[in-house]
């Protein structure tokens, strides 16, 4: 090598080894030799890209997007590194590195949401609004959030949106009670019950299979004995994409402080038109694909609901 001149950093993972230029993106390295590291969002929020430096480090965009515990072991995440020196790289094995879980539970709630219920090999801890990313045996993997409620429920469960073809969403069409996925890593989102919350209105704004998550989060704050109004509202594209209408209208029943509207909107914006704000004090989740949580968004700050009272989680579509 020329005096001066850069050093070029060399990748070993399954049995290969070869060099890439500095500053490469690990996901892109790792996948451009073959070995098929699955992605969803490529922003660091699925957590499907996980890998092990077993030697040597990278230049990591989001370093706090891990627990330290797994950041210790030399987890990463392949899509917001950048490769800088020599590394030993070990690709996620759910065989190895995932929880072993049984489907219980399957059924289809709507035409296009496919309710998956699992059990894990052992319990699970787990808040209300988090996720987890699943793989299935032809090495898939996507996140997905969790619907049930922890503590009372001895599944997790999840909702899939199946409305488009897709590689994990076509194989879990055939799933069947008894069969085995694994669970990689279990993910905290924004979205949670706070308890002090308590007195406040809250909101839950949720579209499509966003509703998952906070079909969680709204059951975890009726359990806490939330005091303060709450408002659940989900836009799905027609009157039978609704799938928990019924288990809603059970609660709204039981709860005189919830309240839900079930809106149906080609055009986000247009369903929200009528929405009016009663306190500033109010508590806003909001769920589902980045459109509908741009309008949702846009709808409450114009609305004078302030930012910092506005939690997120966006479903990506699978880049």
């Amino acid at each position: 090598m020329r005096p001066g001149r850069a050093r070029v950093p060399e990748i070993t993972a399954s049995g290969q080894t070869w060099l890439v230029p500095a500053g490469s993106n690990l996901l892109d390295s790792l996948n451009g030799v073959g070995l098929r590291v699955p992605y969803s969002c490529r922003s660091g929020r699925c957590h499907a890209c996980l890998v092990r430096c077993v030697r040597g480090d990278v230049l990591d965009a989001q370093p706090d997007a891990l627990a330290d515990s797994l950041r210790e072991q030399g987890w990463r995440l392949a899509c917001q590194c950048r490769v800088v020196d020599d590394l030993d790289v070990q690709l996620f094995d759910p065989s190895r590195d995932g929880l072993p879980a049984q489907v219980q539970a399957l059924d289809w709630p709507s035409p296009t949401v496919l309710r998956l219920r699992l059990l894990p090999e052992r319990p699970l801890r787990y808040a209300a609004g988090q996720h987890l990313v699943l793989w299935n045996d032809q090495g898939i993997a996507r996140p997905y959030s969790l619907a049930s409620l922890p503590g009372e429920e001895s599944w997790l469960e999840f909702h899939l949106d199946c409305r488009q073809p897709g590689a994990f969403s076509d194989r879990a069409r055939q799933l069947h009670p008894g069969d085995s996925l694994r669970l990689g890593e279990l993910r905290g989102g924004a979205l949670h019950y706070d308890p002090d919350w308590q007195e406040r209105p809250l909101w839950l704004l949720a579209a499509g299979t966003g509703l998952a998550p906070l079909w969680g989060v709204l059951r975890e704050a009726l359990r806490q004995h939330h005091q303060g109004p709450i408002r659940l509202i989900h836009l799905a594209h027609d009157a039978g994409e609704h799938y928990l209408a019924e288990a809603l209208r059970e609660l709204a029943a039981q709860h005189a402080n919830l309240q839900v509207e079930l809106l149906v909107a080609t055009e986000p914006a247009a369903a929200l038109a009528d929405l009016r704000l009663v306190s500033r004090q109010t508590i806003a989740l909001l769920c589902g694909s980045p459109a509908s949580v741009e309008a949702f968004a846009r709808r409450l700050y114009l609305l004078g609901v302030p930012r910092n009272q506005v939690l997120a989680d966006i479903f990506l579509p699978h880049a």
